[in-house]
């Protein structure tokens, strides 16, 4: 999915937004897109008119190349994460961009806000049949889990702890108390009281998102390996799971400067 960027720079907008995204997607005839919307009945000719009649409301002005908008980052973000972790998908497809649209609230206000046309797509509908709708689309592929590049021996994804249970979370995380349990981290000497804090605040009924900030190099991993470590052993109360994944892998969305 490509956005024509002489026609940003003739509209002048200062941001790629979800509108310029929506616009383009009438273009392919065969993609998911295309599919989910004949599938819900969705009037093309009045969702263009709609997007462009949003378009026309963006603050233009701008003489340099247009920037990636935060909400359409978002979109980009939510459509890779429902992919990979409910579909298996490594791949940010169309349909999975309209799924995020609808089923994100934040995103979803922003969608009834431009169009009417697209909120005759169900979003729990859409994600029950997303296969069936979408597979026959030129954007199906196969599913992560056998198309990662292989590790070791194995023609599969990436071999790594814990692999075959969970094969997406495995694909793009580290399994900590399992690599904990097998000797593989050293003891954590002198964070006693930083563990502990994070035990309190996953304890808590509320606000229980514990955050480790700081400088490169200040000992935070070692605070997350240290708590590993204490499931491990069975040295944490209940109450606080029994897994640490540490996620080795970003969403590297620098190539969509070229849309």
């Amino acid at each position: 999915m490509s956005v024509n960027l002489k026609s940003l720079l003739s509209r002048t907008h200062y941001d790629i937004e979800i509108e310029h995204f929506l616009r383009k997607l009438l273009d392919a005839t065969d993609s998911d897109a295309a599919h989910i919307m004949r599938h819900f009945g969705v009037d093309a000719s009045r969702l263009t008119q709609e997007l462009d009649r949003s378009l026309d409301r963006l603050k233009t002005g701008n003489a340099r190349t247009p920037a990636i908008s935060p909400s359409l980052l978002k979109m980009f973000t939510e459509a890779w994460t429902i992919g990979s972790i409910e579909f298996g998908d490594g791949q940010i497809r169309t349909g999975l961009s309209l799924l995020a649209l609808l089923s994100n609230e934040e995103l979803a206000r922003m969608v009834r806000d431009i169009s009417k046309e697209l909120q005759k797509i169900n979003a729990d509908g859409l994600k029950k049949e997303f296969s069936a709708i979408a597979d026959a689309s030129n954007e199906s592929v196969a599913p992560l889990a056998a198309a990662g590049p292989s590790s070791g021996g194995g023609a599969g994804g990436p071999a790594k702890a814990g692999s075959g249970k969970q094969p997406n979370l495995d694909a793009y995380t580290e399994n900590l108390t399992e690599k904990a349990r097998k000797g593989k981290i050293d003891p954590v000497l002198g964070r006693d009281s930083e563990i502990r804090q994070v035990i309190d605040i996953l304890l808590r009924r509320r606000q229980n998102n514990p955050i480790l900030t700081g400088e490169p190099g200040v000992g935070k991993t070692a605070v997350v390996e240290g708590f590993a470590l204490r499931i491990a052993q069975g040295d944490v109360e209940g109450g606080c799971g029994d897994l640490v994944r540490d996620v080795d892998v970003g969403i590297d969305l620098g190539h969509l400067h070229r849309l």
